[in-house]
């Protein structure tokens, strides 16, 4: 609750005190401060719990589903019973579901037994688990208990529940905070003995304790961060970037490098057949022309090396033209039985598919990279060079190319193969077919549009770029040319196994793009990044990518083609998917971020003085108390909307996305924010010295001046802080100017604060006084905290 708040119980503390002593005005006044801060407060924290709920409900996981036969992707908590789940690698289960159909379905339900393997799930009826992972395979299954009915809502578990360790950020505000309280402590309970016994006035050595705890104590800071951090993520999700949880804003100001997918997140993931190239014939189609004969073979095995219902672009792409050049020809074989599917592997790059024809003939298909089609083929010496100077060709034209290859052709199983198998079985492995290349796909991806001008912001940034493929070298280099990623060698996922940790972590300082990268090798990449102590910002979308995610200092999986293992393992998801979004969040990040420590640093400017002024008598015994709890509680009403509303509003300032990423680790308050707030705390702070010891004045007369430049300053620090200029440093300052012109306004109210009526000369003087001040504190504040420009 807001009115538990250290602030508010220190005021009540003081009010109890003052009717004690029978002073019932004086109580009155505090227990009206003591609402207004609550309830600012409470406003406060309802806009955090509200961007937290907000954020909450664009986190919640989605689910592809068939309902009344339309595709639908929805939020899990809108699964109705009778819907039917999509089950692909990585998809989590939202509901108890009977199994439909299933190809290969394997399923890791870890989450509910605890057992590590993933296990087959292939009799149709079978009943699946809400909160499996799809760990490999296809298929889809009916819901049959949703919600609280389902086995793990019985288990009372919850996946979207995730309680991340502190950040760096928030392990440094606890420590701050909690010195600055021992601190705070300490001195009250020592300035309540010297008042105490020097002058025998226990009770008003009490209220000088508790005005200097209401002075130190930094109540501002957890309220700021948690604020800060908060209605960032809501900005970030505002912008096509979902933050898991809002402390992951704090990391995006200091990446320093980002690691990205091409297909997807570089290029719009609308991939469409350009090429096709025939082989040995060399016959090449382009799109535009007819598909006539000559090629219709090679698209036939293309479609038969593909699944049935895809959601890889390429294999969309084939399926297109397919259905569009091929829809009335007996090339397509939609009743042909699916006998067996070969996978792709880390050791052979290449996805099969073995049908039978209904006739006992049998046909296996094959795609995939180049080389890995000629291995499988057994093409040696100049037939294998020619073939891959073919694909070189067309890769050369920033095209992703695949190799297609068939085998059996409509025969029985090979008279070799069948010695090794029961009858009618098929191998188990692919190599045992004898293959033969069919020819060439040239597929294009276009590269987004706003790629180029993105690469350029984050470079100019201070940001290194990083592209990751599972394409050719020579793709991979061309699309990083359309990019606009600087030129230099290309390292591939065949080189990543050869080389040392050492010799890994020195060539990626100097390698910019990465071809035929597997997704397993994307955590091979991350440690050898961060061992040349880079800050690295990795994306991806596949269920191998998790561990990479992990373990990037900021994971960033896909929103529209991620899987869900993937997003629950990121820190990020780029909602549309685009590397644009993500520099964008680069920028938000830095916004964030240099808000926060500007209204850190205006949080200590106000309070040193106060803390100074509120100190005085542990200095000097005897000396009078200038401000009182009462005129705390009421720069409190200028200090806590400054340090919450104004700044996190501020936008950002010209020049940041100019300056090199904050360093890795930095504390909270970095040298430039100590800078910043000692340098105007301390011209304040003799500011108001000054006046507090203006000689031949009454207590209450000074304790006027002190107070009017309190509340003048505090509003034009904001103005200083919140450069450049906006309505909103414009409003911070006349928060204070407009409280000390209705001081000015109602001599009553200057009484019942102790407060002396000021006369015109007193009131230029403050005037002239504060703008001095200012003046001053803006000048040091320039000069010690001058930009730094990126090498």
């Amino acid at each position: 609750m807001a009115l538990l708040e250290p602030t508010n119980l220190l005021l009540l503390a003081c009010a109890l005190i003052y009717g004690w002593i029978g002073e019932p005005l004086e109580m009155a006044i505090l227990l009206v401060f003591v609402v207004g801060i609550s309830v600012l407060d409470a406003l406060q924290q309802h806009r955090s719990r509200r961007a937290l709920a907000e954020l909450a409900r664009l986190s919640a996981p989605l689910v592809h589903l068939r309902r009344d036969g339309l595709d639908l992707q929805l939020p899990a908590d809108q699964v109705r019973l009778g819907d039917l789940l999509r089950l692909e690698e990585g998809d989590r289960l939202a509901a108890d579901a009977a199994l439909r159909e299933g190809v290969g379905l394997w399923l890791d339900e870890s989450l509910l037994t605890g057992e590590s393997l993933p296990v087959q799930r292939q009799a149709p009826g079978e009943r699946l688990l809400a909160g499996s992972l799809v760990a490999s395979g296809r298929g889809w299954a009916e819901a049959v208990a949703i919600a609280a009915d389902t086995e793990l809502g019985r288990l009372g578990r919850s996946l979207a529940s995730v309680t991340p360790p502190l950040t760096p950020l928030q392990r440094h505000t606890r420590r701050l905070t909690g010195r600055l309280t021992l601190l705070a402590l300490g001195l009250c309970v020592a300035l309540a003995l010297i008042q105490g016994s020097v002058s025998g006035e226990w009770l008003q050595a009490l209220l000088a304790a508790l005005a200097l705890a209401l002075a130190l104590l930094p109540n501002e800071i957890p309220v700021v961060l948690a604020l800060f951090l908060a209605l960032g993520a809501l900005r970030l999700a505002r912008i096509g970037v979902l933050a898991r949880w809002p402390a992951a804003v704090e990391s995006l100001g200091s990446a320093t490098v980002l690691a990205v997918d091409k297909t997807g997140t570089l290029t719009a993931n609308r991939m469409a057949l350009q090429r096709l190239l025939t082989w040995p014939a060399g016959e090449l189609w382009q799109a535009g022309l007819p598909l006539e004969e000559p090629w219709h073979r090679l698209l036939e095995l293309a479609v038969l090396a593909s699944r049935g219902d895809p959601v890889d672009a390429m294999e969309l792409a084939i399926q297109r033209l397919a259905a569009e050049q091929l829809g009335q020809s007996e090339h397509l074989h939609p009743d042909w039985p699916l006998q067996r599917e070969y996978p792709l592997s880390r050791e052979l790059l290449v996805f099969s598919q073995l049908w039978s024809d209904g006739n006992g003939g049998r046909h296996i298909a094959a795609k995939g990279a180049p080389e890995a089609i000629a291995d499988l083929c057994h093409l040696q010496g100049e037939a294998a060079a020619a073939f891959l100077q073919a694909a070189d060709a067309l890769a050369a034209q920033g095209l992703r190319v695949l190799a297609v290859a068939s085998g059996l052709d409509g025969a029985p199983l090979h008279r070799e193969l069948q010695p090794l198998l029961d009858p009618g079985e098929p191998p188990v492995g692919v190599h045992d077919f004898p293959f033969k290349p069919l020819g060439l796909l040239g597929l294009a991806d276009p590269l987004r549009s706003e790629v180029p001008a993105a690469i350029v912001a984050a470079r100019q940034a201070g940001l290194r770029v990083v592209m990751i493929t599972g394409d050719g070298p020579t793709t991979a280099r061309s699309i990083a040319d359309q990019a606009g990623l600087p030129p230099g060698p290309v390292l591939s996922g065949t080189d990543l196994e050869s080389l040392s940790t050492a010799v890994l972590a020195e060539r990626v300082r100097q390698v910019d793009v990465f071809a035929r990268v597997m997704p397993a090798q994307k955590l091979q990449l991350v440690r050898a990044l961060q061992a040349g102590g880079a800050v690295v910002a990795m994306t991806g979308d596949g269920v191998n990518d998790a561990p990479a995610l992990k373990a990037a200092d900021i994971g960033v999986a896909m929103g529209r083609r991620g899987t869900a293992v993937a997003r629950e393992s990121a820190d990020l998801v780029l909602l549309n998917d685009s590397f644009a979004d993500l520099v964008e969040a680069i920028a938000l990040g830095r916004r964030v971020d240099a808000n926060l420590h500007r209204a850190l640093a205006y949080t200590l400017a106000i309070h040193l003085p106060i803390a100074a002024l509120s100190a005085l008598p542990l200095v000097l015994p005897g000396q009078a108390l200038i401000l009182l709890p009462v005129h705390i509680a009421l720069l409190h009403l200028v200090i806590d909307p400054a340090c919450t509303v104004v700044f996190e509003a501020l936008p950002a300032a010209p020049g940041l996305m100019r300056q090199p990423p904050r360093a890795a680790g930095a504390p909270l308050f970095g040298p430039s924010t100590w800078r910043r707030a000692l340098g105007q705390g301390l011209v304040l702070t003799l500011a108001v010295l000054v006046l507090a010891f203006w000689p031949h004045s009454p207590v209450e007369l000074r304790r006027s001046l002190v107070f009017s430049l309190l509340l003048l300053a505090g509003g034009g620090l904001v103005w200083l802080n919140g450069y450049p200029a906006s309505r909103h440093t414009l409003a911070g300052a006349a928060i204070g100017a407009g409280l000390w012109l209705l001081l000015l306004a109602l001599p009553r109210l200057q009484a019942v604060l102790s407060l002396a009526p000021l006369q015109p000369s007193s009131i230029v003087m403050v005037i002239i006084t504060t703008a001095l001040t200012l003046l001053l504190a803006d000048r040091l504040t320039h000069r010690l905290n001058a930009p730094r420009p990126i090498p």
